[in-house]
């Protein structure tokens, strides 16, 4: 039966002494449980609003249904095929603006929580070595490309044209 609650599920965050003595990300994630919990709460829209809010298009209702079946594999492989950098973007995309203001559930409530979910999968992918996938490196084209910033998009178009065997 889905989770018809009309709140995100909250997700844990260091104790403030703690987090005042050291450099560990404030904010822990979900759990596998909180994370299904969630999951329960995506109503599946026919029309998937929320992926029009995504500025990179991630078939969001697809990879939260495979976290209801509890394919986290597959809810990778989904968001990986839109997403070079899925960690990143679940922890500083801001989809509160974006997807997350698509979705039917924010009209009376809360959004599903898209970008904990997101968070969630990229975490579990590198815990379990399933994002170092695809790694053989090609021969180079022979051509060279500068990318100038190291924010998500320059990291995104360094790793789509070092897939495409440019030197970056």
């Amino acid at each position: 039966m889905p989770n018809m609650s009309p709140k995100k599920n909250e997700m844990a965050v260091q104790d403030p002494k703690k987090r005042s003595q050291n450099f560990d990300e404030v904010a822990l994630g979900y759990t596998l449980e909180q994370a299904l919990d969630e999951a329960d709460r995506c109503l599946h829209c026919k029309h998937k609003p929320c992926v029009s809010g995504c500025p990179v298009a991630i078939d969001i209702p697809e990879f939260i249904a495979k976290i209801k079946e509890q394919d986290l594999e597959g809810a990778y492989q989904i968001i990986n095929r839109s997403s070079s950098l899925p960690a990143v973007c679940g922890r500083v995309c801001p989809q509160e603006n974006q997807c997350e203001s698509k979705c039917v559930l924010g009209i009376k409530g809360q959004s599903v929580a898209i970008g904990r979910l997101e968070r969630f999968v990229a975490d579990y992918a590198r815990e379990h070595g399933l994002d170092n996938v695809d790694n053989e490196k090609a021969a180079p084209n022979g051509k060279k490309v500068a990318i100038v910033g190291s924010g998500p998009s320059g990291l995104t178009a360094a790793g789509d044209l070092a897939k495409m065997n440019f030197a970056v």
